[in-house]
């Protein structure tokens, strides 16, 4: 259980609250010869990371007279108190922050100079999209983290982030507009891995079996339509481990979500329950299509080259495991779809 704030500050030998003069912002520089950034939060939660690793460290803020003072803690294994690790003590110097850094036993401080990081004049090391557009406002120390250079697979059919290892499906000659959405995905992955990562204890940062693992899959590749399963197991800490399956259905040529109320606008949320529940008969042990027919059910969806296919999403942990994929056919759906669409018709070739 982590310790209260006050409690927290006063080992670094500061009190609750912040001086007057300290506002939340983002900032760059040095701990000594190694370079950081940091962002302050005086409603929330404040961090920093040293760049050469990328983790975010949580800090409590506090202060000693007029001096700010941001302690760093972390838990060594899972289950065990925070230990704090070191204690900032700053003060403002025209609109940047100098001070020192200590750990706890050291035999002197370590200079800190912080400058103020407009994450918005930094140049781009990825193509521009969307998402990385967002990350750069308003998530700098991500956009830090993410803006660099990515690993293409030599076939190019994939791409992967070197710091979450986060690796995400690519269409060869693909438009520039469906690259983007596809980065933009991965941006979102990469930004939950680093920090689920984060959170894990320190051990458990150097596991490669913990944190998050993401497969994502091509499961439908057409002249109009490009659909994906995203599948994620996670663990960052807490009561136990989770996952998650997530169905993506894009325009090739425009990036853009295609909803499934577009392909099947009869194939309303109570039709999805029936069929689904139907098809489950033979793919599902009777617990579970017990658990499944007892409960209200949300799906995500996505395409293959068989047909539609419906995931449970949301399920309590408990019944989890009883979230199978079945798939109905497309001949099986024609009375649902809109057979004037330009999607659609790729779905039913004759």
């Amino acid at each position: 259980m982590l310790l209260s704030a006050g409690a927290q500050a006063a080992s670094c030998g500061a009190a609750p609250g912040l001086p007057d003069w300290a506002r939340g912002g983002t900032y760059r520089g040095t701990l000594g010869s190694l370079p950081v950034a940091l962002s302050l939060d005086p409603k929330g939660e404040s961090l920093y990371f040293y760049e050469g690793r990328s983790l975010d460290l949580l800090l409590e803020a506090g202060h000693a007279g007029n001096q700010l003072v941001l302690q760093e803690s972390v838990r060594r294994t899972l289950g065990s108190d925070p230990v704090v690790t070191g204690c900032f003590t700053l003060m403002p110097s025209g609109t940047s922050l100098k001070g020192t850094w200590q750990a706890p036993g050291a035999q002197g401080p370590q200079e800190v100079v912080l400058t103020p990081l407009d994450a918005t004049r930094l140049p781009l090391r990825l193509p521009l999209s969307p998402g990385l557009s967002v990350l750069r406002r308003d998530h700098p120390l991500t956009f830090l983290k993410l803006n660099r250079p990515w690993v293409t697979a030599a076939d190019g059919r994939s791409v992967r982030e070197p710091l979450s290892g986060v690796r995400y499906p690519r269409v060869p000659g693909a438009s520039a507009a469906l690259n983007a959405a596809l980065q933009d995905r991965q941006l979102r992955h990469a930004a939950d891995a680093l920090d689920c990562r984060a959170t894990l204890p320190e051990d458990a940062q150097r596991d490669p079996q913990e944190g998050y693992n993401a497969n994502v899959q091509v499961t439908l590749l057409n002249a109009r339509l490009l659909s994906l399963r995203e599948d994620v197991d996670y663990y960052c800490g807490g009561a136990h481990p989770d996952n998650w399956t997530q169905g993506v259905i894009l325009d090739r040529a425009t990036g853009r979500a295609v909803p499934l109320t577009t392909l099947f606008p009869k194939l309303s949320a109570a039709r999805q329950n029936t069929l689904y529940l139907n098809a489950a008969r033979g793919a599902v042990d009777a617990e579970c299509l017990t658990v499944l027919r007892e409960t209200t059910l949300d799906f995500t969806a996505h395409l293959s080259a068989q047909g539609l296919n419906l995931t449970p999403s949301g399920l309590p942990h408990v019944v989890a495991a009883c979230a199978e994929t079945v798939t109905l056919p497309y001949a099986a759906l024609r009375g649902d779809a809109n057979l004037s669409s330009a999607y659609v018709r790729t779905l039913y070739v004759k």
